[in-house]
């Protein structure tokens, strides 16, 4: 926040999310920036990845989306990160707590599948022989799966974002523009 003040000569604007409702920096048709404001774009678009690598994994689709801007931002690029720059000074005690408990399923409807007639027929967990026994509590792995289609207006690529967690614990996480486009069939 300090490295903004001695940027820009103010502090960022405090901000609810890390990205207006319906944006899309891709269609930015503002002037493009000059060979210093680049730098400063590029340094920030670093200090906010490193931001995500600590914890701040709410922001990562909209960083992701901005660091494809790294080589020719425009203005309106640089303004959005100053975005979330405020968002992240809005909200800059925001942490990962380490939660031990576990997660309640039990409202989750659990699907029951017939396995017969597949490849997984008669499949069993193999167990090696002479394993340890397992100690202390045990633990429930949880991945969280969800996609923007049609993320970017111009190629219609979508992201997918990913969340793994240890009982209630966030440990793993990413967002990720896809290579391919989604095929429909009508």
């Amino acid at each position: 926040m300090d490295n903004c003040l001695s940027l820009f000569g103010k502090h960022p604007n405090n901000a609810r999310s890390p990205v207006a409702q319906g944006d899309h920096p891709e269609l930015d048709t503002s002037e493009l920036l000059d060979n210093a404001d680049i730098q400063i774009y590029q340094s920030l678009i670093g200090s906010l990845q490193w931001a995500i690598q600590i914890g701040r994994f709410d922001i990562a689709t909209i960083v992701m989306t901005l660091s494809r801007f790294r080589a020719c931002p425009c203005q309106g690029h640089l303004d959005r990160v100053k975005h979330v720059i405020g968002y992240l000074s809005k909200f800059k005690h925001g942490v990962i707590h380490i939660c031990t408990d576990k997660p309640h399923y039990s409202n989750i409807p659990k699907k029951e599948y017939d396995w017969f007639y597949t490849c997984c027929a008669g499949a069993r967990d193999g167990i090696p022989e002479g394993c340890p026994t397992p100690c202390g509590n045990s633990v429930i792995a949880t991945t969280c799966v969800d996609a923007n289609l049609f993320h970017d207006m111009i190629s219609g690529r979508s992201v997918t974002g990913i969340l793994h967690l240890l009982n209630m614990t966030p440990v793993d996480w990413c967002s990720k523009l896809r290579l391919t486009l989604p095929l429909s069939r009508s």
